[in-house]
C-alpha cells in the first residue's frame, strides 16, 4: 500500500494476516454461512496471532499498538471478503469501551479475555422500537441494594450469540430530562441470571456472523459492573462513533477495491461474441466509472485514516465517507454483478456474497440517512 502512514512493520503484519485469513478462513466461509456463526476456535487462533485488541496494554495481551494495526485487519477482512469474522466489530468498536472508560479491576478481569479470544464482546444499543433513536430506548436499570435490576430487550446484535461479554446501554434514570443524561453502560456478563441470548437473526447477508436479540428479565448486575460514571453512556457513544463508522468505511472501501479488481480480471477472460467482454464499449465505460469511484473513496478515506490517527475531530467527514463510501461500495456490487452476467447470480462465484453483504454496510453504525442528519446539524442547517 503507498499510504504514508503505513511503514514496513506494517506491510509485514499486514501479510501475516492475509496469509491467516487465506489458510484459516477462506476455506470454511461457506460452511459458517450454512451454521450461521463463526466457531470459537477461529478466535482463539486469532487471539493466538496478535490479531484481537492489539491496541490494548501489554499487561492485558496486547502490544500497544496504534490504530494503523486496525485498519489493517479491517481492510484485510474487506478485501478477503470475510466480514462474517466478528473481529473487527470487536476490537475497534465493543472492546474499545471497555479500554476508554472501564476501571483498572474491570480491565484486569475481562480485557486479558478479549485480547486472547476467550472473552468474545457485543454492545447492545438498539431496540426493537429504538434504532437510530437511542434516547428512546425502554431498557431500564433499577437500582437495588449492590445491584442494578435489568429489564428489556435489545435487537440486530452483532456477536449476539457467542458473546462472553456485552456492553448494554439502559436507562439508569427513566425519569431523566433530557433523556439521554439518564443513560448508563453495563457490562453484563454471559450466564449471569436473567439474560439470555434469544433469537438468532437470519440477515440477507454477513450470514456467518451471528447476530440476535438479547433479552433481559429480572437480570441482577452487580453495581461494579458499571461502565465508567452514571448517565454518560450517551456521551461515551457520540465520542466513539468516530471510530465505529471510519471502521465500518475501511471495511467497505476494501470491499469496493477488491470486488472490482476480481471483476476486471473476469471481464477480460470471458469470451462473447469473440472478444473479452472488458472490450465492449458500454463495459469499458462502467469499469471505468467504478475504477474512478473506487479511487475518490481511497483518496478521501486515506486523509481520514491519517488524521483519526493524530486525533484529530473528524466527526462530520467521518459521515460523509461513511455515507458516501458505503453506498458507493454498493454500487459497485450492483455493477460488478450485473457485468458477470448469469454467473454473478450464482452463489458459486464469491460476487453474489459480496453483493449480498455489502448491503450492510449501509445500515449499521447509523443508516445513510442518519449520517446525512447528522452532517446537516454540523454544517448548522
Amino acid at each position: 500500500m503507498a499510504n504514508h502512514f503505513y511503514q514496513e512493520e506494517h506491510r509485514i503484519f499486514r501479510d501475516t494476516f492475509s496469509k491467516f485469513l487465506q489458510k484459516e478462513v477462506m476455506p470454511h466461509i461457506e460452511e459458517w454461512e450454512d451454521a450461521g456463526i463463526v466457531p470459537r476456535e477461529i478466535w482463539y487462533k486469532c487471539g493466538e496471532q496478535g490479531f484481537l485488541c492489539p491496541w490494548a496494554d501489554e499487561k492485558h495481551g496486547g502490544f500497544n499498538a496504534g490504530f494503523e494495526y486496525s485498519a489493517i485487519i479491517t481492510e484485510e477482512i474487506g478485501r478477503a471478503g470475510a466480514g462474517c469474522l466478528g473481529v473487527g466489530l470487536h476490537n475497534d468498536i465493543v472492546a474499545p469501551y471497555l479500554g476508554d472508560y472501564g476501571n483498572e479491576e474491570q480491565k484486569a478481569k475481562w480485557m486479558p479475555g478479549c485480547t486472547s479470544g476467550h472473552c468474545i464482546t457485543a454492545i447492545a444499543m438498539s431496540e426493537p422500537d429504538a434504532g437510530s433513536d437511542l434516547q428512546a430506548m425502554r431498557t431500564t436499570a433499577i437500582k437495588d441494594g449492590d445491584f442494578y435490576v435489568v429489564n428489556g430487550q435489545k435487537i440486530f446484535i452483532s456477536n449476539g450469540v457467542s458473546c462472553d461479554l456485552a456492553i448494554v446501554a439502559c436507562k439508569t434514570d427513566p425519569k431523566a430530562n433530557p433523556p439521554h443524561n439518564g443513560i448508563s453502560m453495563l457490562l453484563i456478563e454471559d450466564g449471569t441470571s436473567g439474560f439470555r441470548h434469544d433469537r438468532k437473526l437470519h440477515k440477507l447477508g454477513l450470514r456467518g456472523q451471528d447476530t440476535a436479540e438479547l433479552v433481559f428479565e429480572d437480570c441482577r448486575v452487580p453495581k461494579s459492573n458499571l461502565l465508567g460514571e452514571e448517565g454518560m453512556a450517551f456521551a461515551y457513544m457520540m465520542k466513539n462513533l468516530q471510530q465505529e463508522r471510519l471502521i465500518i468505511t475501511i471495511g467497505a472501501q476494501a470491499d469496493a477495491e477488491e470486488t472490482l479488481r476480481q471483476t476486471i480480471e473476469y471481464c477480460k477472460s470471458r469470451i462473447a461474441f469473440g472478444k473479452p467482454i472488458s472490450r465492449f464499449q458500454h463495459n469499458t465505460f462502467k469499469i471505468v466509472e467504478l475504477a474512478t469511484e473506487v479511487e475518490l473513496g481511497r483518496t478521501f478515506l486515506d486523509t481520514l485514516i491519517a488524521d483519526h490517527i493524530a486525533g484529530k475531530d473528524i466527526v462530520k467527514k467521518v459521515s460523509m465517507a461513511k455515507w458516501w463510501i458505503t453506498e458507493m461500495a454498493n454500487r459497485v456490487a450492483y455493477h460488478c454483478l450485473q457485468l458477470y452476467g448469469g454467473y454473478g447470480f450464482m452463489e458459486e462465484y464469491p460476487i453474489a456474497r459480496r453483493y449480498r453483504d455489502a448491503r450492510a454496510s449501509t445500515i449499521v453504525g447509523g443508516t445513510t440517512e442518519v449520517m446525512k442528519i447528522v452532517i446537516g446539524r454540523l454544517m448548522g442547517l
